[in-house]
């Protein structure tokens, strides 16, 4: 699917596929078109051109019916912060037509261990908590299709931990998941990963698939390097990434012959050491950035 606002194209005949449960990680960067993609998914938005599916009904025709069986969770939390957990619950389960809907109400208020919070006003709520209420209303009208845009977006480690285990439960039942995320972390949870930059989807698979196609060759230099051999590391011929992690400095490119002697001083100084690395989904996305920022300029 393509769509343009005005002269500039902000998804540029992309293709995606995903599977009846399966999670898929959507990822890029800002600007990417990453947002506008699931917008088009779940009809809030129309293509200018192409076509798709969502659920078996048409993206551009049946937009309607593909809302009612889709739960999105948007980049903002977008409840009524002057209202309780319950409150806003009972609006959305309204807005669906749950009937009753204060039994709709509470069987998701236990289901996602709101139910001791559900007088708290959402306003006075921390993000994890915030966020658990974002996706209890968006699952509470039981969708077969949940599209998550930065989900996880200023939310502490053990409950970024809770809320992908619940996402893994979910698809464990049969729901399919779409989710946008910028962490690494996030995308190896996922079962296949799709990558977009500027508009256009640059490879996809599950993440083995993607680190192997990447051509990307790693090497770990232990020891303590000097500012000025990283910067002429940095310039040598094949050498496109040198990044720092802790106590050791990974450099990475595609030519293993042109690495290794860019390396090769390196590894004859005292208290250093060279030795093979393992590629990291962090230095294939660089590459794709380098590569896109390149291509649009």
């Amino acid at each position: 699917m393509t769509k343009r606002f005005g002269k500039r194209t902000v998804v540029d005949d992309v293709d995606l596929a995903v599977a009846t449960g399966e999670i898929v990680g959507f990822l890029g960067p800002n600007g990417s078109g990453k947002t506008t993609t699931i917008r088009m998914i779940c009809g809030l938005l129309k293509p200018d051109a192409g076509e798709g599916t969502v659920l078996g009904l048409d993206v551009r025709t049946q937009s309607a019916a593909i809302k009612r069986q889709v739960g999105y969770m948007t980049q903002r939390f977008s409840f009524y912060e002057d209202l309780t957990i319950a409150e806003n619950l009972i609006f959305v389960a309204r807005l669906y037509g749950l009937k009753p809907a204060e039994q709709a109400v509470a069987k998701t208020l236990e289901g996602l261990g709101l139910a001791s919070r559900q007088d708290q006003l959402a306003g006075t709520l921390s993000g994890g908590w915030k966020q658990r209420l974002a996706l209890a209303a968006c699952i509470m009208h039981q969708p077969k299709l949940l599209l998550l845009d930065e989900p996880t977006a200023g939310v502490d480690p053990k409950a970024r931990r809770e809320f992908w285990d619940e996402i893994h439960r979910l698809a464990g039942d049969g729901m399919t998941v779409l989710v946008s995320t910028h962490y690494m972390d996030e995308a190896e949870r996922c079962h296949r990963i799709g990558y977009i930059a500027y508009g256009r989807m640059l490879a996809t698979g599950t993440v083995e698939e993607v680190v192997h196609g990447s051509g990307l060759v790693t090497f770990v230099v232990h020891g303590a390097v000097k500012p000025a051999q990283m910067r002429a590391l940095a310039a040598a011929d094949g050498v496109e990434q040198v990044a720092p992690f802790g106590a050791t400095l990974h450099v990475v490119g595609t030519d293993r012959a042109k690495l290794e002697a860019a390396l090769e001083p390196l590894s004859r100084e005292t208290g250093l050491r060279v030795e093979p690395g393992e590629t990291s989904l962090e230095d294939v996305f660089i590459k794709f950035m380098s590569g896109a920022q390149e291509r649009a300029a």
